[in-house]
């Protein structure tokens, strides 16, 4: 198998063509990519477990190859990917295209392409009877709040399973990642009263009242730039806070009775989550009595949408070491970003992460992965197969 040249095997290249043509976008199922898994899994004689969301129409896959008493290491990736409309592809999104030593495709980076290439090299992980099990983890829902996943590290921790380590393939140009921040999503919406334009002094207006909360999130967000202890091992070394979306409104000669907004926290380790939370609410109280002197029924709801905490692992820890010597790279530090990293690592599962591509090409229009980073990634899980590649932990099981 070729995984010394400039491209990767044929077998890696067509799954990762498989997989990208699968659409699937965070808002619909991905059960068409999972059920082919299971499908293709079980032709080689492996058995997978889905566990699936409230409609049915997603699901995680959980499988493991190999058996014996030491436990396993968890290669991880999320199925889902974010929408392509309103961007100027040069391409189809969904079908792979290479061009000057590039792969194009939306999830070609972010991450079909560390999926695929575990998936491709399953049969040989299978024929080399390797001292430990080897385990696949998908998701759904990653790009919505690490939402899928929660379920499947729920489904093992009843099940009893607690395997060594996991590698989330998140793309970090195979460099091991050992930190990443938090990541919180919240929403609020804000109930007034309707009123004429010509007497606004009769209604609440919502929107209005939903950007002082607004403003005030934003004057957090200065506080903790301009207050909280820096480390500089992260893009941006301090908790940052944003309100990305807003709705409210029916037009502009009427109060608007409804305003609903949302908005996220990127926390570095340490930061209390739920204090910061309660703070905005804190302030949103004060502003009630002013409401409900017009309006006796106005109210301010909040809703905690996703929560990911923070991954923090130490460089001298098994499963970085690990990483590093599989990828030839030193562990890289931290960034920004959010990955379903920091749940297994509450979960009890020493994690780290390391993947092709760069984060800097995710979410983007033309989203791409460069050949070379898939060679490396070809060559990283196939020295997964030596002997001498094994956590300590599982050394000593």
């Amino acid at each position: 198998m070729n995984t010394t040249g400039s491209t990767p095997s044929a077998d890696v290249m067509a799954m990762i063509e498989r997989l990208i043509a699968f659409q699937t976008v965070s808002r619909d199922s991905n059960l068409g990519l999972i059920e082919w898994t299971r499908d293709y899994l079980a032709g080689l004689g492996v058995k997978s477990r889905l566990t699936y969301d409230a409609s049915g129409k997603k699901a995680n896959l959980f499988a493991t190859l190999g058996e014996g008493p030491k436990p396993g290491l968890i290669l991880s990736g999320h199925t889902d990917v974010v929408p392509v409309e309103g961007q100027a592809w040069d391409s189809d999104p969904f079908k792979a295209t290479i061009k000057d030593g590039l792969l194009y495709g939306r999830g070609s980076a972010d991450m079909k392409s560390y999926i695929a290439t575990a998936l491709a090299l399953a049969p040989q992980f299978l024929a080399a009877n390797m001292a430990a099990p080897l385990h696949f983890a998908l998701s759904y829902d990653e790009e919505v709040g690490c939402i899928g996943v929660q379920g499947l590290i729920k489904d093992l921790q009843e099940l009893g399973l607690k395997p060594a380590a996991c590698i989330v393939g998140e793309p970090t140009t195979m460099q091991p990642i050992i930190a990443h921040k938090g990541t919180h999503r919240f929403r609020c919406c804000v109930r007034g009263r309707e009123a004429h334009s010509s007497y606004t002094t009769m209604g609440v207006n919502a929107i209005e009242y939903a950007a002082r909360i607004i403003v005030y999130i934003r004057q957090m967000a200065d506080r903790f730039a301009q207050l909280e202890t820096r480390d500089y091992g992260f893009t941006v070394p301090y908790t940052t806070m944003q309100t990305g979306l807003v709705q409210g409104g029916l037009a502009a000669n009427i109060v608007p009775k409804d305003c609903k907004f949302d908005f996220e926290a990127r926390t570095m380790p340490g930061i209390d989550v739920e204090r910061l939370y309660r703070e905005i609410q804190d302030f949103a109280a004060t502003l009630l009595p002013e409401m409900q002197k017009v309006e006796p029924n106005a109210a301010i709801d909040f809703e905690w949408l996703a929560s990911a905490p923070g991954l923090n692992m130490q460089e001298s820890d098994a499963v970085v070491q690990l990483a590093a010597a599989l990828a030839r790279n030193k562990p890289n530090g931290a960034v920004s970003y959010g990955t379903e990293a920091g749940l297994f690592q509450r979960a009890g599962i020493p994690t780290v992460i390391c993947g092709p591509g760069s984060i800097e090409q995710a979410h983007r229009p033309n989203e791409f992965v460069a050949l070379e980073q898939l060679v490396q990634c070809e060559a990283f899980m196939l020295r997964l197969m030596d002997p001498e590649m094994q956590l300590p932990a599982a050394k000593q099981a």
